[in-house]
């Protein structure tokens, strides 16, 4: 790796931050985050500490990272405040302890935060990179997220040269940044291989201070296998798909698709490649994950790009290990445009995400338990969302081993509304929302998406309160399955006749 910036240690690069400072780091998922300089910066904060110095530092990253950044800064009480998107289990107690200061934000949203000046000034950006050159051309490595803004306003610069990550990398990345208004243009995409920007974030080389050099893993994790639940929530999804083809509504060609990340969504993209009636198709989403890999090998997805590829390391090392297969069939962009509304719209995509709670009119829980403890965050469901061709959401239809039902009268925090939400799916069946009044939404949900054991209580919700009012809904009750469970530890038994009407 030979390169004329000065090399640091990554607890060398440590000293450099101070406390009070924002930084700006790589990572979209664990995949491409920066890695050994969190940690090490982790260790610092714990030392000031020891010796009765105060040490934190605001994060901003494109969404969630992995155990060497989160984890790390976490655990060692270094985190001042945190955004736009998280799911490490230190981080989420600090959160929701109140410890740790967060702020959800749709990931789209992020980088022009940031660009806007609305969070503040950034002292620093740390950005993982498989390759770089001498007049400032950062190649990303897994992932591109926001890396691209953070390095343009960040005051200085650190790059984690991962060996990892192979130099051919290089061709992989898409960087283009829309300008800010008064002049922003049209993004000028019109279709999922289309390539705008350049295949690197170019910066000024005097404010990359340092190159930590590193030969570290991304930590990401594989999927499950598939249980019998997400198989059929999977099929329920294709089957769907495939009859909106039949019906006109879907052309022929079919049209992009946006997947979130998990289990759920890896058993959707399978069932989708293995419908008879579902023809090759492209992809324009945030994760590439492992079903998609699978998905290019077969032919069923001709195109994917997103803005961060991540996979299994066993996975990783496949596409490592034949990149010129996948050069042209893989492209990551900055979340700025792979979640940019314009593009969404404009391509017409069809979204399916995943949601913790629904209630019966179509309004989506997709971040908080029990309508208080954060779960991850919002991440780029709502982009998606708002403004896809068609909009699904899916859920199992119970949780907790049954105890708890994800159908409810009304969601304990509402991240999507009924407006945005054209598709509710569960393994019990498919609701079409189209087109429906909110009472027979609620209809709708009960007898296609509801587990058997809540259907006549939430049927007995409905019916006591369909009375008058265009939502059948009651301020008193809408949350005494919620109320139920925390003292009961059960959704199941709710008697509606206490309530008032």
């Amino acid at each position: 790796m030979s390169h004329g910036y000065k090399k640091l240690t990554a607890e060398q690069a440590a000293e450099l931050i101070q406390n009070g400072e924002t930084i700006g780091f790589s990572g979209f998922t664990p995949a491409g985050a920066a890695k050994a300089v969190p940690s090490a910066i982790a260790a610092k904060a714990s030392k000031e500490h020891a010796a009765g110095r105060p040490f934190k530092v605001g994060v901003v990253t494109g969404a969630s990272t992995g155990p060497m950044l989160d984890g790390a800064l976490a655990k060692a009480e270094a985190v001042a405040w945190r955004t736009p998107y998280q799911s490490n289990a230190d981080l989420r107690k600090g959160i929701n302890n109140g410890s740790i200061r967060f702020f959800d934000m749709h990931l789209s949203m992020t980088p022009q935060a940031v660009n806007y000046g609305f969070l503040g000034k950034f002292q620093w950006a740390i950005v993982e990179a498989a390759d770089i050159t001498d007049n400032g051309e950062i190649v990303p490595s897994t992932s591109v997220g926001a890396s691209p803004t953070f390095c343009h306003v960040a005051d200085k610069i650190i790059v984690e040269l991962n060996s990892a990550h192979p130099k051919t990398l290089r061709g992989f990345h898409d960087i283009y940044e829309p300008a800010n208004p008064p002049h922003r243009q049209p993004i000028p995409i019109v279709k999922p291989s289309d390539r705008v920007g350049t295949p690197y974030i170019k910066v000024d080389p005097k404010k990359i201070v340092g190159v930590v050099e590193t030969n570290l893993a991304d930590e990401t994790k594989g999927f499950d296998a598939p249980d019998p639940v997400t198989d059929q929530i999977g099929q329920n999804v294709a089957d769907f798909l495939a009859a909106e083809m039949k019906a006109g509504r879907i052309p022929k060609e079919f049209l992009p698709i946006q997947s979130g990340v998990g289990n759920i969504a890896n058993a959707v993209l399978g069932s989708l490649g293995k419908h008879p009636d579902i023809p090759p198709f492209e992809m324009f989403t945030e994760v590439v994950q492992d079903a998609v890999i699978d998905l290019m090998r077969s032919g069923k997805v001709k195109f994917a790009t997103g803005t961060s590829l991540t996979v299994s390391g066993e996975k990783l090392k496949e596409v490592y290990s034949d990149l010129e297969f996948f050069r042209p069939r893989l492209l990551l962009r900055p979340q700025e445009i792979t979640n940019h509304p314009e593009m969404v719209r404009r391509l017409g995509i069809i979204t399916v995400n995943t949601a913790i709670e629904a209630d019966l009119f179509g309004n989506i829980n997709s971040t908080h338990v029990m309508g208080k403890n954060l779960m991850n965050g919002i991440g780029g469901s709502g982009d998606f969302t708002r403004n896809g061709y068609i909009s699904i959401f899916t859920c199992p239809s119970v949780a907790k081993g049954g105890k708890i039902s994800t159908i409810v009268p009304l969601v304990s925090h509402a991240d999507h509304s009924e407006h945005s939400v054209q598709v509710l799916i569960t393994e019990q069946g498919i609701a079409d929302l189209r087109c429906k009044t909110p009472e027979e939404r609620a209809v709708l949900i009960i007898e296609k998406c509801a587990h058997p054991d809540y259907r006549p209580q939430l049927l007995a919700y409905l019916e006591r309160y369909r009375r008058e009012g265009h939502v059948p809904q009651s301020l008193s009750a809408a949350f005494a399955m919620h109320e139920q469970f925390e003292s009961t530890s059960d959704m199941r038994g709710v008697e509606w006749d206490k309530f008032g009407d």
